[in-house]
């Protein structure tokens, strides 16, 4: 099977370099706050994938393989770093232990996913030519994982070997539209877009919305976006209220045009990745467009700090599980992402992680590991919290394009 190349337009590898540099892509899930100390990839990774081939929209047929689960009782999981919980030792991953003795199924735990474009440029060949890529279980975010299910490049799960993964995934993450009712992907975690504040930076000053952000003279050159398009441009929309999950041109024109007044006058400071943290802790920046996984971690250490959600929603994206096609052991791999939609190793690895809990029912187990943790709506989100999340629609090719060329222009990329 052989696809002609798609050459990455100069909007795309530009917000591939953001993403790189700065955004969730750039650092590990847990060393968020350790944002000066390294673990940015070089921006030539990303330029790497031009003439690589990426292929274009256009589905083929899922290709599976004989299962080899029953005889060969083990399964290759990749990850991103510091995904996983582990112990005081920082040898052993508790879950995965307990989940091998339960089943005698031993996985083999890699984690050599630092960034989904580096990523898919591993496996995109292997993918290509119907050919084993060595995984039995990946874990991707949502475009990535709505352009692997599009291309016929992972396979459909088996119902049957997911019943706690399909009676207890969060109603806010069952029909995304680009895998609707959950027939290729599981999600590991949600990762929300919500407004941060320092408290003491605000001086009693209230903050509600984007458009406090955008329009109170009194933040003017204190507050700050992130340089992840789909995050800062929902936000927008939704405080314009436009819906993100059906953005017409026109919406996201109007959308840019909103926040570019803004940046005109001098109210951005700048647009972020990651390093934002720093500069909110100080109370540099007073006020702004954060993930929620970090502002679980900045409350650890600064009483200041704390979020907003807006009464129009915020944005969330989420990192899946997915079977490549052709993986050896594909039921093993169903088994293992039915296990952690068990209450149990659930709320072991959402102690661990701090990132929103796909799995409903695991409150209780939680607290009983962390009590915070559970009454935190950013780790467990309470029904009216889960009722704002909102997603950006999937973007064809030529569309992700053009937003991404405009949102370069406002962001100064």
């Amino acid at each position: 099977m052989s696809f002609e190349p798609e050459t990455l337009s100069p909007a795309q590898q530009a917000a591939m370099r953001r993403s790189f540099q700065g955004g969730r892509a750039a650092l590990s899930r847990r060393t968020l706050l350790r944002a000066s100390t390294g673990g940015a990839l070089a921006a030539g990774g990303a330029l790497a994938l031009t003439g690589c081939g990426i292929p274009p929209a256009g589905r083929t047929e899922t290709v599976s393989s004989q299962d080899h689960s029953d005889k060969e009782k083990r399964v290759t999981f990749s990850n991103w770093t510091e995904y996983m919980d582990v112990d005081d030792s920082g040898k052993r991953r508790p879950t995965l232990d307990a989940f091998r003795k339960r089943t005698g199924i031993t996985v083999k735990y890699t984690e050599d996913i630092n960034d989904n474009v580096e990523f898919f440029g591993k496996v995109k060949p292997q993918l290509a030519a119907g050919q084993d890529t060595g995984r039995d279980l990946i874990n991707v975010t949502d475009w990535l994982a709505a352009r692997l299910i599009r291309f016929g490049w992972v396979q459909k799960l088996d119902a049957s070997n997911l019943p706690h993964a399909y009676a207890n995934l969060s109603q806010q993450f069952r029909s995304p539209d680009w895998d609707p009712g959950r027939a290729y992907s599981y999600p590991w975690t949600g990762i929300p877009a919500v407004i941060a504040y320092n408290r003491k930076a605000l001086d009693g000053l209230e903050v509600r919305s984007l458009s406090d952000l955008l329009d109170e003279p009194k933040l003017k050159g204190r507050v700050s976006l992130l340089s992840e398009m789909r995050d800062t441009m929902g936000l927008a929309l939704l405080d314009m209220g436009k819906d993100p999950g059906k953005v017409t041109d026109d919406d996201f024109d109007a959308a840019i045009a909103r926040v570019q007044k803004a940046v005109d006058k001098g109210q951005v400071r700048r647009f972020t990745g990651n390093d934002y943290t720093s500069d909110l802790s100080k109370g540099d920046i007073a006020a702004c467009v954060a993930w929620a996984g970090d502002v679980v971690q900045l409350q650890a250490d600064n009483p200041d700090i704390d979020f907003v959600i807006p009464d129009s929603g915020y944005m969330i994206a989420s990192d899946n599980l997915l079977i490549p096609n052709k993986a050896r052991h594909k039921r093993n791999a169903e088994r293992l992402i039915d296990y952690y939609y068990e209450p149990g190793p659930a709320a072991q690895l959402a102690a661990y992680i701090n990132y929103v809990c796909p799995v409903d029912g695991v409150r209780a187990e939680l607290a009983k590991i962390d009590p915070g943790a559970a009454k935190n709506p950013l780790i467990i989100p309470d029904q009216e919290m889960a009722s704002k999340s909102h997603s950006f629609r999937s973007l064809s090719s030529k569309e992700e394009t053009a937003y991404e060329e405009k949102f370069a222009k406002l962001s100064g990329a």
